[in-house]
């Protein structure tokens, strides 16, 4: 996808209008492997010693991309943005290995699209920019295409339920710069999506979690309502298919993380902002915790095997300069530590926790597309 020219479609829109600004202005201001960076504020002098190793390059560089950790310990990296084009490449990093491999490509070509691994061990693959899915085999490593979805969506969010359902919801569609408030369930004994209740805001680069009662709660993004960007969340119960209003955030969030904690509390973070706040189903009430070192936006958190959530990369406050910097936070302080550096500043990158506890860091963007990799391990 060419966004500075999909993105001129809706300059009308102020959120949507940033969403281009931040993804053009990184490719205009940083043109080197390393930027420096600029904190806001330093919380800590404690230093979390861990580190990072590059595992050799993609073959092809991505940003806007998808990762996802298959049931044998391989992770299947699909489509994205390449700097010149949107592909419909695939390819598999093998951890026993260390290697990279190229595997059947998708139908479609795809960016900020989404991924999800159902129970069968097969991947379901959605959106980016029109309605169709299709899903991956590993045993065979071929496509097949399946039921589409009734709406186009790309940074809509894919939701894996306790019945084994997939619930989507949101998502822009770039041609009429609209942000869906709608969402459908996929079934993947049938092939087939059926409509659910709607949202009550429309939304799209949301946060989806699913909680441990079942339920989903939605926070955040921006909007083609009245309000463009969003602090609000709320509650979709697939007993009923409909959707209730939750407590909203303390700040309004777009392009943010959230990360289901081992008590069962939301932590989310950033989204063009340094704040982090925790949602406690328990209660329905959202809670400031500590802040992070830098503001961040298109970012990845990673929930750790040890309780903590890392933190990476991202675009930093107003600058919309990539970044290198990780950091780790703590629920049991409720306190961030600042960790060793990535090799490589990214956004729109993506991170995935392997079988062993390291996670593996794919692609992005630094003023250029990455095909780079690295690994993270404490």
């Amino acid at each position: 996808m060419d966004y500075s020219q999909s993105y001129r479609l809706i300059f009308t829109s102020t959120a949507l209008f940033l969403l281009l600004k931040f993804i053009t202005l990184t490719v205009a201001t940083s043109n080197a492997n390393v930027i420096k960076m600029i904190p806001r504020k330093v919380l800590s002098t404690k230093t979390y010693k861990s580190g990072w190793i590059n595992v050799g390059n993609m073959h092809s560089s991505r940003a806007f991309h998808t990762a996802s950790l298959l049931p044998d310990g391989r992770v299947l990296v699909t489509g994205g943005d390449t700097g010149t084009d949107t592909t419909n490449g695939t390819e598999l990093y093998d951890p026993s290995t260390g290697l990279w491999t190229t595997t059947g490509s998708m139908h479609y070509a795809r960016d900020s699209h989404q991924a999800m691994v159902l129970r069968d061990g097969k991947v379901l693959v959605t959106g980016g920019d029109n309605s169709s899915a299709e899903i991956y085999n590993p045993s065979t490593g071929n496509w097949t295409i399946t039921g589409s979805m009734a709406y186009k969506r790309n940074f809509h969010i894919l939701s894996l339920l306790e019945n084994g359902q997939v619930l989507v919801t949101g998502g822009l569609d770039v041609q009429t710069a609209e942000c869906r408030s709608s969402a459908e369930l996929y079934n993947p004994l049938t092939g087939i999506w059926t409509i659910t209740g709607n949202m009550k805001d429309s939304r799209a680069c949301h946060t989806a979690t699913v909680l441990r009662n079942g339920k989903v709660l939605v926070t955040g993004g921006i909007s083609t309502g009245s309000q463009r960007y969003l602090k609000s969340a709320e509650l979709y119960d697939p007993s009923t298919g409909s959707w209730t209003s939750a407590d909203s955030m303390r700040d309004m969030r777009f392009f943010h993380t959230a990360s289901l904690l081992d008590n069962g509390k939301v932590l989310v973070t950033g989204g063009s902002q340094d704040t982090a706040e925790l949602y406690d189903p328990s209660i329905g009430l959202w809670a400031a915790t500590g802040s992070m070192h830098y503001a961040r936006t298109n970012h990845r958190a990673s929930m750790l095997r040890n309780g903590q959530v890392l933190v990476t990369g991202g675009a930093v406050d107003t600058y919309y300069v990539s970044i290198n910097s990780s950091e780790l936070y703590d629920p049991a302080t409720g306190t961030w530590i600042t960790t060793n550096n990535m090799q490589y500043t990214r956004l729109a990158h993506e991170a995935t926790i392997l079988k062993d506890g390291r996670v593996l860091v794919t692609g992005g963007e630094d003023g250029k597309y990455l095909k780079t990799t690295e690994l993270y391990y404490d």
